[in-house]
């Protein structure tokens, strides 16, 4: 079975930040999926499952309302490692142009007062939220969105050679 796309980028080497994670090409449509990485994979404690719920309701609602943007959003929900989010949109731009709109989407959580949402006819597991967790992880996340956002590493997956066994095939460590 082939290794899927996602898998073969070397995780030892991801930090924080905003990546084009993979395009498909459906027709006369494209669309894209962004890697929106908060923690640096198996580096740093994953997000509480609780707080990442009430991130994924917060700025879900959040990009599904911006009007420059609510129309291209496909898709908002979590990572199952819980270290980020997956963003899919209509169309095709550089992880760059995200910049703004993530980090707007970042600052909104600390303005939150309630998750949206997060009641029994609204949501799976209504229970599992954790508004003020949710604020830590927004403002960690915008402090060093702000501090980083010259640096094009956080708009690149790293770049790493992949070891060639014996057959010419490339090694994967997942």
């Amino acid at each position: 079975m082939e290794l899927i796309q996602s898998f073969s980028v070397d995780h030892t080497f991801i930090v924080p930040g905003i990546f084009k994670s993979r395009e498909d090409h459906l027709g006369d449509h494209t669309v894209t999926t962004y890697d929106i990485r908060l923690k640096r994979p198996n580096k740093e404690p994953a997000i509480d499952v609780a707080a990442m719920h009430s991130l994924e309701h917060i700025i879900a609602t959040f990009l599904r309302n911006e009007p420059d943007w609510k129309d291209d959003v496909v898709y908002w929900g979590p990572m199952g490692c819980l270290t980020g989010f997956y963003l899919i949109l209509k169309g095709s731009r550089p992880p760059r142009e995200l910049y703004q709109l993530i980090l707007k989407a970042f600052k909104s959580v600390e303005d939150a007062t309630e998750v949206p949402g997060a009641a029994p006819v609204n949501c799976g597991n209504y229970l599992m939220h954790n508004l003020e967790m949710a604020k830590w992880y927004a403002r960690e996340f915008v402090a060093y969105l702000e501090a980083n956002g010259g640096n094009a590493h956080i708009f690149e997956y790293p770049k790493t050679e992949r070891l060639k066994v014996k057959n010419g095939r490339s090694f994967f460590d997942s």
